[in-house]
């Protein structure tokens, strides 16, 4: 499952992705074969936090299993 991090709160990819010309038809995120392809990872992961990356638009998405 992705969600989008703000400093306070996870906030459903629905609620932001619908308006980006970058999603899918759906409204969600670009994700494919373990891969965010409208964003890129951001490294220096640790290993208590799930995959995290910064899309397009400048928003981080996490990937919580």
């Amino acid at each position: 499952m992705l969600v989008i991090l703000t400093s306070d709160q996870l906030i459903p990819p629905e609620r932001v992705c619908q308006t980006c010309l970058l999603a899918d038809r759906t409204g969600h995120p670009r994700w494919h074969q373990g891969r965010l392809w409208c964003g890129h990872a951001l490294h220096g992961r640790q290993e208590n936090l799930p995959e995290q990356y910064e899309c397009q638009m400048g928003f981080r998405i996490a990937r919580i299993d």
